[in-house]
């Protein structure tokens, strides 16, 4: 099962209260753990701290692959992971396409792991 076939990580926070509340049922901690996988690498932290830190908060991959150190398409299937489980937007602008953060996905996840 893919990222993109799993609930997106802006729906999580209307499915699941904090992990530390009441236990997850099984789909629940699926969605949570796939959403939460696509963070867990740390050139995908490194874009998003890119994006939100680049000027109007958004960037395209020609903006990201000489800072990273890696290349177009490895910059590309990261977007597209981050995509995919709901944390950025894309939108094409002429030949390129152009990523911000999904306002709030990072929140739902805080709040998920939430200890009160």
């Amino acid at each position: 099962m893919t990222i993109a076939e799993l609930l997106p990580i802006r729906d999580l926070q209307s499915c699941c209260s904090p992990i530390t509340r009441e236990p997850l049922s099984t789909p629940n901690a699926e969605s949570l753990a796939a959403s939460m996988k696509a963070l867990a690498d740390p050139a995908r932290l490194r874009i998003i701290s890119m994006i939100a830190a680049h000027a109007d908060a958004e960037a395209c991959v020609c903006d990201l692959t000489e800072p990273l150190g890696l290349s177009q398409p490895t910059v590309s299937h990261h977007l597209k992971v981050l995509t995919d489980a709901g944390y950025l937007t894309r939108s094409k602008r002429g030949t390129w396409a152009y990523y911000r953060l999904v306002p709030g996905s990072l929140d739902s996840v805080a709040g998920l792991l939430a200890t009160v």
